[in-house]
């Protein structure tokens, strides 16, 4: 069982005095606090401190977080050049990075995105798939690629990443087309259901896909990014606090947002038991975004999902596996 933190890195999430740098001790702090990976996300929707370049920071000041991305666009970005820029993160982590990626969503989250990356949002998907597979082939030295939107020939030598064959890549989508891609192409699977019951079809159709395309179920990591409050004050001063964090952050009431992505808020006690129906369902890697204002009470929150580690490990081990053939008790 792994659980990570997402780093507040856009500006909609900090308070008066708050500070850029202030992000790499928050990083640290996961590290030290138990926590197994950092994750950032990204965007030109609102002003934020892009996402490689935060990972580039973190990578020389941590040890063992996985550091990752949640998730890359890497419509907004050469493909090529991507490429290396991530082959030198895994580089500079030894090794510790993953690259989760999307191809945007409708509305201002997608398409006037790709109208600024000057790249056609037809075929946005099929565009995806094809950057990752370039990717991939340069990371192991392939010297041309030719693909049905992307093509190169004459590639010069790429930096090697760490690992051979580069970095895991996950994709972040929850519809039925985003999980049979998963399962077909992708290292791991990384959506925000709202339900734990559609999180754990979701995952039998990755699966499934898995299996059809003859990869082993357990090649891809199951993930799950979700965002936590945990209040003293139980489930109503919870949700008050996740309120205004949606209507800063999104621009939309909690009970809009909560209808789109999983949100859980509450106790400890309470957060726990919402947390353990998602691992029950199979997640067991757990992206957790601190839903609070201000780096002071981002921090309160990473301390306070800090203690429930544990117990959440520990739901994890009890949970009955997916991957058939595995014994009660493993973790798949």
């Amino acid at each position: 069982m792994d659980i990570g933190v997402l780093l507040p890195t856009g500006t909609a999430q900090w308070g008066p005095g708050d500070g850029p740098r202030e992000l790499v001790a928050f990083g640290r702090r996961a590290e030290r606090l138990g926590f197994s990976s950092v994750f950032v996300n990204d965007s030109l929707v609102s002003p934020r401190i892009e996402a490689l370049t935060m990972l580039a920071a973190l990578a020389p000041v941590t040890e063992t977080v996985t550091l990752g991305t949640a998730a890359l666009l890497p419509f907004l970005r050469r493909p090529v050049q991507t490429a290396q820029t991530l082959a030198s993160l895994d580089l500079l982590s030894g090794g510790r990075l993953t690259v989760a990626v999307g191809a945007g969503f409708p509305g201002r989250f997608g398409r006037p995105l790709y109208d600024l990356s000057e790249v056609p949002w037809a075929r946005r998907f099929a565009r995806l798939d094809e950057t990752v597979a370039l990717w991939r082939a340069l990371w192991s030295g392939a010297d041309s690629f030719h693909g049905e939107i992307l093509r190169f020939d004459g590639l010069p030598p790429a930096t090697a990443p760490h690992r051979t064959g580069g970095p895991p890549v996950w994709l972040g989508g929850g519809t039925p087309a985003a999980q049979d891609r998963t399962g077909r192409l992708y290292d791991g699977w990384l959506p925000y259901p709202p339900d734990p019951a559609d999180y754990a079809s979701g995952l039998l159709n990755v699966r499934t896909a898995a299996a059809g395309a003859g990869r082993p179920a357990q090649d891809v990591t199951p993930a799950l990014f979700v965002s936590v409050r945990v209040d003293e004050a139980g489930e109503d001063g919870a949700r008050h606090g996740m309120e205004a964090y949606a209507r800063a952050v999104y621009g939309m009431p909690l009970s809009e947002l909560e209808r789109i992505q999983a949100v859980v808020a509450g106790s400890a006690e309470q957060v726990h038991a919402q947390l353990t129906r998602f691992v029950e369902a199979g997640a067991r890697h757990l992206v957790v975004r601190p839903g609070a204002l201000g780096l002071a009470s981002q921090r309160d929150q990473l301390e306070r999902v800090a203690g429930l580690i544990p117990a959440l490990t520990a739901s994890a081990a009890a949970a009955a596996p997916l991957v058939p053939g595995a014994q009660r008790g493993t973790v798949a």
